[in-house]
């Protein structure tokens, strides 16, 4: 046995082994991947062997003992590719695709973020690494220098092949046209393993390169007429109302609709917000309003909002189609109505490829971290703190030229939801958790801050005459956090009740039009765009929208979510099984539901092919239309005095 052991064979053997069982504890104890019967399990079991027999079979191709150098080098690649996967697990529940990896230019800002997702005990993820070098030293005095025979390695890589092909028959079997249907990646790395995935990945991404390539007029001419088919008309008391009128866009970073109206510790976490809600008559709020982003998280808010487009399944459109032909809200207002348009955010312009896509919308103006006061007591975690953001923001919203589309993002309530000290007026919260804890902290230093900015906005004269409405761009707690949330709200978090908790607020004030208070009907981000086009009195049924009027009476009241998962009012589909959306009772399929699963995962194909196919360079929404010119648009770090001054 020690021979056995000390032998070149031996030592590729125990490399599989370490690498199998660390990949399938990793499965098990850091992704939630929804394992839901016995095949499924014995596949999480057995997806890593047929990647490490491949692998590290590779090295055995080697001459004396570089194959065990081979074998450690192969082992560290993949051990740090499954490290980095559950690194960004831990805070997106999701894995890291090809696309996510070109968007390095984010990677900066995002240092306290990581450091709050590493764990000291993640360094027993480095024992099979540390076992082989040992297992090195000590044995490769023994090996043999020379080669081993071709059909040694042959048979090693054809066994891993085939262990690979019984893997993906029996997923087939559990799961049919696994690799032609799903949307949702954690299906693939449920059966068929991290590393498998990243191949799969890798090689959706080279088939979206060519889509481009091979894309005509005729394949926008087929999702016209599905958009058209699903138009929901306006209402006519409201189709215009608010023509010409300013519009103030208000983004909330990572607020969920749970913390509306919700008290720790005996306060409301966010009393200005729930004024809103609660008791102002200007204002109209969408309770169930559910994000719709993917990997590209605030990325893909703002493209939903703009575009009433889906998120790529992988990836940011922001970084990987930022050179697509768009016809977003600005680029309409501007060449409809004759609007400036303008980015307010306090963090740096390239993040995101912001300074690039903003662009392709036809932005005017956009105020980044340069137009602002950046001195260290100002910012903390991912930028600008909210109440100077938007303390220092109304003279630039005032020196606009009107009517105008003003959009802030907000920044302080952001994981890891950072606050200095003497900026807390809440306690936290006491879970498990601390980014669960101090998330309720940045929340009601947001509302704070919002609750100034009104002030400001009614001071200036802008609240009266102007559109304003505030939205939620994502979750912020992620299912990791399943077991603090669930103290929080106190129930279980099941797949569904997730699912439900992915509401995000909805606010709107419409000048001259009274509030309707809370209004029900199930809606999401694709349907802002095409909501606020009928109030500016733009016909939505000229452009490619997904979304539809959520004031119409034939508004669409299906979600999809970018996964292939949906809520409506009577029925949700969470993977793979239906629920009561109101009790959360599980239910068989009807043909109804069947419909619109159908339909949901149709929507999202066409989607992907306007982005991944460039499609909108074929459509002319109107006879007018003039597709943007990005030539006009540069944001410089302009001067402030220059700027109020033009």
């Amino acid at each position: 046995m020690k021979k056995y052991v000390q032998s070149k064979m031996g030592f590729f053997i125990i490399a599989v082994v370490l690498l199998w069982f660390k990949s399938y504890f990793i499965y098990v104890n850091e992704f939630d991947l929804g394992i839901q019967n016995k095949l499924q399990q014995f596949l999480l079991f057995f997806n890593p062997l047929s990647s490490a027999l491949i692998f590290l079979g590779i090295a055995l191709f080697a001459k004396g003992r570089r194959a065990g150098i081979w074998i450690i080098l192969i082992q560290m690649f993949m051990g740090v590719l499954l490290y980095a996967n559950l690194v960004f697990y831990r805070f997106n529940n999701d894995f890291i695709t090809l696309p996510v990896l070109t968007q390095t230019s984010n990677f900066g800002s995002l240092g306290s973020s990581i450091a709050d997702l590493v764990k000291w005990s993640d360094m027993l993820y480095l024992m099979d690494i540390v076992i082989l070098i040992a297992l090195f030293i000590w044995s490769r005095k023994d090996w043999s220098t020379s080669r081993m025979k071709f059909r040694t390695p042959a048979i090693i890589l054809t066994a891993g092949a085939l262990a690979f092909t019984v893997n993906l028959h029996l997923a087939e079997t559990d799961r049919p046209q696994l690799l032609e249907r799903t949307f949702d990646r954690n299906y693939i790395v449920k059966y068929l393993g991290a590393y498998n995935f990243q191949i799969y990945d890798a090689i959706q991404s080279l088939k979206s390169s060519t889509q481009r390539v091979l894309a005509d007029s005729s394949d926008v001419t087929v999702v016209e007429n599905y958009t058209r088919s699903k138009y929901a008309a306006p209402d006519e008391e409201l189709f215009g109302i608010a023509e010409g009128k300013n519009v103030i866009k208000i983004h909330l970073e990572s607020f969920q609709s749970f913390l509306l109206n919700y008290e720790l510790h005996g306060e409301e976490v966010t009393p200005f917000l729930n004024s809103l809600i609660n008791d102002n008559k200007d204002f109209t709020y969408f309770e169930n309003f559910f994000h719709q982003t993917e990997q590209g998280k605030t990325a893909d808010a703002e493209l939903i909002m703009d575009n009433s487009l889906y998120g790529l399944p992988q990836g940011a459109a922001f970084v990987t189609r930022s050179k697509n032909t768009y016809q977003a809200l600005p680029a309409i207002l501007k060449q409809e109505q004759e609007y400036t348009n303008a980015i307010f955010h306090g963090d740096s312009k390239s993040f995101w490829n912001r300074d690039e896509i903003y662009k392709q919308f036809a932005i005017d103006l956009f105020f980044d971290d340069t137009y602002y006061d950046m001195s260290e007591e100002q910012v903390i975690g991912y930028g600008l703190k909210d109440k100077p953001f938007f303390e220092e923001s109304i003279p630039y919203l005032e020196s606009l030229p009107e009517p105008f589309y003003a959009h802030l993002m907000t920044l302080t309530h952001h994981h890891p939801y950072l606050l200095d000290p003497g900026d807390a007026t809440i306690a936290p919260a006491e879970t498990n958790s601390s980014s669960v804890n101090r998330y309720f902290q940045t929340a009601r230093y947001m509302d704070e801050a919002l609750e100034k900015f009104f002030e400001d906005l009614k001071e200036s004269g802008l609240y009266e005459d102007s559109v304003i409405f505030l939205y939620g761009d994502h979750y912020g707690i992620s299912e990791n956090h399943n077991e603090a949330m669930s103290e929080i709200i106190g129930e279980e978090i099941t797949p569904y009740k997730y699912a439900q908790l992915q509401r995000v607020p909805f606010i709107i004030k419409v000048p001259g039009v009274e509030g309707m208070g809370t209004v029900s009907k199930f809606s999401g981000q694709t349907d802002a765009m095409p909501t606020l086009l009928h109030l500016l009195g733009i016909k939505a049924q000229d452009y490619i929208l997904f979304g539809t009027d959520m004031f119409s009476e034939n508004h669409k009241g299906y979600v999809p979510f970018r996964n292939g998962d949906f809520i409506t009012e009577e029925f949700s589909y969470i993977k793979d099984i239906y629920y009561d959306t109101a009790t959360g009772e599980e239910l068989k399929e009807t043909a109804e539901m069947q419909q619109v699963r159908e339909k949901v995962e149709h929507e999202l194909s066409l989607s992907d092919k306007v982005l991944f196919g460039d499609l909108l360079r074929f459509y002319t929404p109107t006879e007018d239309w003039e597709p943007v010119d990005t030539s006009e648009y540069f944001y410089p770090a302009k001067s402030k005095v220059d700027l109020l001054t033009d």
